[in-house]
């Protein structure tokens, strides 16, 4: 029995571990992509010949996106939970997708070109504010739904104090009765809203938009598998990115959202 008590408070501790890894890293790549109290941001650091950055940032952003979608499968974790406990895998995802995150900002070159400046203009003060709002919304959207679940600690607390785990239930709070995904709208608008946008920032803006959006599309197929006939609703009714249609009313007891 003290073995088990062990056991759990060991799983608790790897959980808190790799959420205050993530929230670390996530700081820093605020500050990264903002070029703002970071020793290394997007726009620092010695820069090579602009090919051989861009091919050397494209590789940092390919490996990020295969881990993150690969471990992010519903196939893939059927497998890798015969390996890794079910109250650990998500904790365990969050870790590998930071340090892949961490290898990017770590490894990251810099091409310098300069797209547009606009500070000290009106435009770059807004797009200063956009660029706020976007972090903004993005950490606001997480705890719209359930931010403790999607980064592994409500998992790991449940295992500790020996509850089953149940996934929240299906709601469309706020921002996401407009949009299906405000967590990567959150992401564009603070990646494109730069006042200074530098060959490599924009490298950077245009893939990640880009993995993104194909990043949508398998996910969604997961929540479709996951939830059924009421995503498929909530997907007909409520645009993916871009809240260009009216606002979606509210649906009595929905049935479950929050896939990875």
């Amino acid at each position: 029995m003290r073995g088990c008590g062990m056991k759990r408070f060991l799983a608790l501790v790897y959980g808190i571990f790799c959420y205050a890894l993530f929230l670390g890293t996530l700081l820093y790549a605020i500050g990264f992509v903002g070029n703002v109290g970071v020793p290394k941001s997007i726009d620092s650091g010695s820069a090579p010949a602009p090919l051989t950055a861009a091919l050397m940032d494209a590789l940092l952003l390919s490996l990020f996106a295969i881990q993150h979608s690969v471990m992010a499968r519903h196939r893939f974790k059927q497998q890798w939970t015969r390996v890794v406990s079910w109250y650990l895998e998500r904790s365990t995802f969050v870790l590998a997708a930071t340090l892949a995150l961490a290898l990017v900002l770590w490894q990251w070159r810099p091409i310098p070109r300069v797209i547009w400046d606009l500070r000290g203009t009106a435009s770059g003060s807004l797009l200063a504010i956009l660029s706020w709002t976007g972090w903004g919304v993005l950490l606001l959207s997480t705890f719209l739904i359930n931010h403790f679940e999607l980064f592994g600690l409500e998992q790991v607390w449940a295992y500790f104090r020996q509850r089953e785990f149940h996934r929240p239930p299906f709601k469309t709070p706020l921002f996401y009765a407009w949009v299906r995904h405000p967590v990567y709208l959150g992401f564009i608008i603070a990646f494109w809203s730069a006042p200074v946008m530098t060959a490599g920032h924009l490298l950077f803006a245009i893939a990640t938009t880009g993995y993104i959006l194909v990043g949508i599309s398998y996910e969604e197929r997961d929540l479709i598998r996951i939830y059924g006939e009421a995503y498929r609703d909530y997907r007909r009714r409520v645009p993916m990115l871009f809240p260009w249609r009216r606002r979606a009313p509210e649906l009595p007891e929905q049935a479950d959202r929050q896939a990875a």
